[in-house]
């Protein structure tokens, strides 16, 4: 933001959304990110190649149209075969009394996404004429709140975790579904790397234009402002919506420490019926074994698959109980009186809040298995009563992170600081 070669360029004030400070942004270069100096948050990069998001975009959904229509997996033992597709990763966890589970699936990897791609789409064609369609501001809002909530890319993984987890119990093969999912996952990733709600909404109305009075190098609620999330469009604070985009503003989350906890409370408790009861009862022969997250651990362990042991306990206990830890540290910083580590907390935050996705691998493993072992009674998996209850604690963590306002922590560090101008003016 420094370089003289953008000196020339015209600049703008926007808040930080993650520390509130007021920042003077210019235009950058294409793939260049513009950071916050003080919390290193991204806050734009233009794509290199504008057309290229489209394109990308339809790739993506001709990728998934062809996963849909094609086996994605094979499964064959004593001559008995059976195949599954991604739509039965659902539609079996359905039939086997657990809906809720079924539609979650179904909504994260397939419906998300694909409502994620074509609103791109919509978005993009809209931006290149005039005038422009309808919804495409609403739509444009609804991007940066799909974005947590699609994990096809956690379900390629899980995909391979499968894979070792059932080789061993008869041949598997591979079908056309598998690899063109994998390649809408890739692709999707790439869209939602490129598409920045910051440069769709300058791009709509313009840049954002800074109230003459702000000051930049302070926090916006100091001065009696606060910015948009969505479109960065700096306002009084008494607004309750963006005069820009019209969306819900909110100098800081309302309630956010008691959400917070509260969310995190009720994932703490959902732990002990996700990790006492079997998350998936496999019967082969007519013998009945269930198995616990620990126990299917300890099974690939006892198998000598101990990179997949550890990815699985990595996402389905580190990260679960981690998350609650760190949220609650979190939580306990913004109220703290001692000066803390601030690129610590963030990145604390950070890693936070990217890292709890990853824990529906475990869900989406029994989904897989459930689907594709279906050779009656020579073998077959059955959904267990923890599989609900840990998606249950992935979501709650999930939600937790979200309302927590990481500029809280960054109120209190604003706080000290006066406090110590004020005490060595008197001085």
């Amino acid at each position: 933001m420094d370089d003289p070669n953008t000196a020339s360029k015209p600049e703008t004030l926007v808040a930080c959304p993650e520390c509130d400070l007021v920042l003077r942004v210019s235009a950058p270069d294409k793939g260049q990110w513009v950071r916050c100096p003080r919390c290193r948050h991204p806050l734009v990069r233009p794509p290199e190649d504008r057309h290229l998001t489209p394109a990308l975009a339809v790739a993506a959904l001709v990728m998934l149209a062809v996963a849909l229509s094609f086996p994605y997996i094979e499964f064959q033992r004593s001559g008995i075969g059976e195949s599954m597709t991604v739509l039965d990763a659902a539609t079996k966890l359905a039939a086997f009394h657990h809906p809720e589970l079924g539609l979650l699936v179904f909504g994260t990897i397939v419906v998300l996404p694909a409502l994620y791609l074509l609103a791109v789409l919509w978005i993009e064609f809209s931006l290149g004429r005039h005038p422009r369609l309808p919804g495409t501001r609403t739509l444009i809002r609804a991007l940066h709140y799909c974005k947590p909530w699609m994990m096809a890319d956690v379900f390629a993984i899980a995909a391979l975790v499968s894979l070792v987890k059932i080789i061993g119990m008869a041949e598997v093969f591979l079908k056309p579904g598998f690899w063109t999912f994998a390649g809408f996952a890739l692709f999707l990733l790439m869209v939602v790397q490129r598409v920045n709600p910051l440069v769709l909404w300058t791009r709509l109305e313009g840049p954002p234009q800074a109230p003459p009075a702000l000051r930049p190098g302070l926090s916006a609620r100091l001065q009696h402002y606060q910015g948009c999330e969505q479109c960065s469009q700096l306002q009084p604070i008494e607004h309750q919506h963006c005069d820009r985009c019209s969306a819900r503003l909110h100098s800081r989350y309302p309630d956010s420490i008691q959400r917070t906890l509260a969310y995190l409370l009720a994932a703490t408790i959902a732990c002990f019926p996700a990790h006492l009861y079997p998350i998936m009862v496999t019967t082969s022969l007519g013998n009945t074994q269930p198995a616990t997250i620990i126990s299917g651990v300890l099974q690939f362990i006892a198998h000598g698959d101990w990179p997949i042991a550890l990815v699985i306990f990595t996402a389905s206990v580190v990260v679960p109980f981690g998350k609650i830890l760190a949220l609650g540290w979190l939580c306990l910083a913004s109220r703290r009186e001692k000066p803390l580590d601030m690129p610590a907390q963030m990145a604390l935050y950070r890693f936070t809040e990217w890292i709890g996705r990853w824990s529906m691998i475990d869900v989406f493993v029994v989904a897989i298995v459930v689907a594709l072992v279906r050779l009656g009674n020579l073998m077959s998996i059955d959904p267990g009563p923890g599989g609900m209850a840990f998606a249950a604690v992935v979501i709650l963590t999930m939600l937790a992170a979200h309302s927590f306002d990481p500029r809280l922590i960054w109120d209190q560090q604003q706080r000290r600081t006066d406090d110590y101008d004020t005490l060595e003016r008197r001085a």
